[in-house]
């Protein structure tokens, strides 16, 4: 039975795909689950005005994460952490704490998103891929201060000044 996709369904096709399916297939599960339907020439024109108008609206989310992009790449972030005599961590950073500064930047990023390769465990300055969709992705640059060098370093304090955008997280 030939039956029309109206949503992707994996080793099987895509959605506007005409596929030949077994019949008790179609008409027990995908028909009745609305994930096909039958092949006429009215059905194809709606899946492609359908797919037309998912297309525009993906570049137009694109378009709006990409905006994204940029302001979050335009940004400093400083995570303060508690660190030995020798600037080692006690513990690490990883991708949750730095999802935590951005979020409360006002970012909705999940610690999926934050691509890391391994945890950080050292006080440096480090730039962090953010993946906010699979053809977007974002720079960010993430100081990791020792709070003993927080209060005595006012370099460091002067090149992330003009930004005004510092966030300031204790990890114990």
């Amino acid at each position: 039975m030939k039956i029309l996709l109206k949503k992707e369904i994996k080793k099987l096709g895509n959605v506007g795909d005409v596929v030949d399916v077994a019949n008790g297939y179609a008409r027990n599960y995908l028909l009745p689950k609305k994930l096909a339907t039958v092949v006429t020439k009215g059905n194809i024109e709606q899946i492609n005005l359908q797919m037309l108008k998912n297309k525009q609206k993906l570049n137009e989310e694109i378009k709006n994460l990409q905006i994204l992009a940029g302001e979050i790449a335009n940004m400093s972030y400083t995570i303060t952490v508690k660190t030995n005599k020798e600037g080692k961590l006690f513990g690490s950073v990883t991708a949750n704490d730095i999802a935590k500064v951005l979020s409360e930047k006002g970012f909705q990023i999940d610690e999926k998103m934050i691509v890391l390769e391994a945890p950080i465990k050292k006080c440096d300055m480090y730039n962090i891929k953010v993946v906010l969709h699979p053809d977007v992705n974002a720079q960010c640059r993430v100081w990791i201060v020792s709070e003993s060098e927080k209060a005595v370093d006012p370099q460091q304090e002067l090149s992330e000044a003009p930004s005004g955008n510092n966030s300031e997280t204790d990890n114990a």
